[in-house]
């Protein structure tokens, strides 16, 4: 039991012996610097229930905790914040409980239910840029957050192959591609790919340039370039099956699953699952006809099928049109019913998409609840601001995008500049070196974007991402480097347990409270699917060790008992960093 468990129901004892009431709650928050304390009782909401003056009331319990309960050595109570100091031995007990405990923190055995989260789902006419490595990230980090936590967790993703995006980018090929391919051209095949989606872009633009001038007005243009009917033509070979047009789509969506391969490596990301939106897009009618019998939809005049979510608050959505063929919601609708068919113990869905689509989010899950589906009441949009430059918005088909595979090898540059700058890398071989490079580079991008809380938009300055110092990767990087530096000073620490007679340092004991956070911490960021809490606890705990590490001898203390508390702690320390660090998808170097 957690010592906030322990007090929490001592305090609630203490109010039913002293005043004869229950408490439904107890509050607590952390001590403030100055005052004298390691965990703060908040009186204020229990004057609810028992009436009185909250110094009068946080005195009465803190006499009574300090008689009765054995964890709790003195209180001292400011206006309404009954402050109480913890018995040191309780931290020393705790301390040998977690010392050797592998993967501290993390449920060891998951639950039968599991989630399913569904992160990256790009087009397959461009390659990964920017606001995709934010998407992979979160969804990523909350997978393993999630799997932590003690679920089971499948990764998936729906890859968009179909559609006039991806014919744009085929008929493009067709006409200015002269039959390059990634083996002659050198460029990985999501690149190619992009590269004509871009010329198709750019021929449309100079075809309804050319329109307007001859007096058509801009609005027809855009419908009757050539270009583009040629392209709504090739989708409709695609539909219908025709050999050429599906033979070319495959060998073009085959270079970008390469390319994508490649970046998802590089990224550090996986999947369990894939889903193709050609497999998926006729999905979901048959669901809507079923619904339409039960009355859950209802048939316009033209033959159109809506859902009437007015009541909710939302707006008729259309389902199906006129002439039977699905909307996006009809092929979302199916495919989040396929995913629970092909994985029966799915008891939840979280789709990573950018809160653009926060209403499509909203409506999808209200019709699946509404068709009667048990799993619906678990599913999670995990909403995502935009990412933005110094230099401003993205701009796909202009060719204007943040490349995810430039961006990866712009971070390690500027890791190798600034390390370069600080000296601090004699005795690497070139191998080391550019290792290291990549983790640092790497460390400080996913660190600077699942720093911030999932639903905030980010300004992304990848100098200020590599800082060692602030609330940055290399900085925790570092931290952890430092502390295996004197871990390989100490030489066998041995698995000895601390001795619990030690008075504690104020700081071995702010360092030990910071330890504890660590399991409640995973649990609250699974429960908000936030990797932002992993994140900035670490950070946390990496100012507490270094204000510990400027503030007491270790290696240097005579005591040996002091000294191997000292040491064991570091220890600690350091593999809770690598543990949160995991979970975030970043690595730590044992050198700095």
């Amino acid at each position: 039991m957690s010592l906030q468990n322990v007090i929490s129901q001592s305090v609630s004892k203490a109010v039913r012996d002293l005043y004869q009431l229950e408490l439904p709650t107890v509050e607590f928050q952390p001590t403030r610097k100055d005052f004298e304390g390691d965990i703060t009782v908040v009186v204020f909401p229990m004057l609810r229930f028992v009436k009185g003056n909250p110094v009068e009331i946080g005195t009465k319990i803190g006499e009574y905790l300090v008689e009765h309960v054995d964890e709790v050595a003195k209180f001292n109570v400011v206006k309404g914040f009954l402050n109480l100091v913890i018995e040191d031995v309780i931290y020393l007990n705790f301390f040998n409980t977690i010392r050797d405990e592998a993967d501290y923190g993390y449920v060891k055995s998951p639950t039968s239910d599991a989630v399913m989260v569904e992160y990256s789902s790009p087009n397959t006419n461009k390659p990964l840029h920017l606001g995709h490595i934010r998407n992979n990230l979160l969804g990523y980090s909350v997978s393993e957050i999630l799997k932590a936590a003690g679920k089971k967790v499948y990764k998936t993703q729906i890859i968009n192959d179909r559609g006039i995006h991806i014919c744009k980018s085929m008929l493009a090929w067709q006409k200015f591609g002269d039959g390059e391919t990634p083996e002659t051209s050198g460029l990985k095949g999501d690149h190619l790919v992009g590269k004509y989606y871009v010329a198709f872009d750019q021929a449309y633009k100079a075809q309804i340039a050319e329109l307007v001038d001859s007096g058509t007005s801009k609005e027809q243009a855009e419908k009757e370039a050539p270009i583009l009917l040629e392209a709504q033509e090739m989708l409709r070979k695609w539909e219908s099956g025709e050999v050429a047009t599906v033979t070319l789509w495959k060998t073009m969506n085959s270079w970008v699953y390469d390319g994508f391969d490649t970046t998802y490596k590089n990224l550090g990301v996986d999947f369990d699952t894939l889903y193709y939106e050609s497999d998926t897009y006729l999905l979901g009618r048959n669901v809507v006809k079923d619904g339409l019998e039960k009355g859950i939809f209802f048939k316009k005049p033209d033959g159109s099928v809506w859902i009437d979510l007015t009541e909710e608050g939302l707006d008729e959505k259309i389902v199906l049109r006129s002439d039977g063929t699905a909307v996006y919601m009809t092929q979302d609708i199916g495919t989040a019913i396929q995913r629970v068919t092909d994985h029966p113990d799915i008891n939840g869905l979280v789709y990573t998409v950018g809160n653009e689509q926060d209403y499509h989010f909203k409506v999808l899950f209200l019709i699946l609840k509404k068709l009667g589906y048990q799993w619906a009441q678990h599913l999670y949009h995990l909403s995502y601001g935009m990412v933005d430059l110094p230099s401003g918005k993205m701009k796909s088909r202009e060719g204007t995008v943040v490349d995810a595979d430039d961006l990866i090898a712009n971070m390690e540059e500027t890791a190798e500049e600034i390390s370069k700058e600080l000296g601090k890398l004699d005795g690497y071989s070139e191998t080391e070196k550019k290792q290291l490079y990549r983790t640092i580079g790497l460390g400080a991008l996913k660190y600077y974007i699942l720093k911030v809380d999932p639903k905030k938009r980010i300004l992304f300055n990848p100098e200020e991402s590599v800082d060692f110092q602030g609330n940055t990767g290399p900085f925790i990087q570092y931290t952890y480097a430092r502390i295996q530096s004197i871990l390989r000073k100490a030489g066998d620490v041995g698995s000895s347990e601390v001795a619990t007679s030690l008075g504690l340092h104020e700081k071995e004991k702010e360092l030990l409270k910071q330890v504890q956070l660590f399991p409640e911490t995973v649990q609250l960021a699974a429960e908000n699917y936030s990797p932002a809490l992993i994140a900035n606890y670490t950070y946390d705990l990496v100012k507490e060790f270094n204000s510990f590490y400027q503030q007491v001898s270790i290696l240097g203390e005579p005591n040996e008992d002091k000294k191997h508390l000292r040491v064991q702690l570091s220890r600690k320390v350091g593999e809770v960093i690598a543990s949160a660090f995991r979970l975030l998808g970043i690595h730590v170097p044992d050198r700095m």
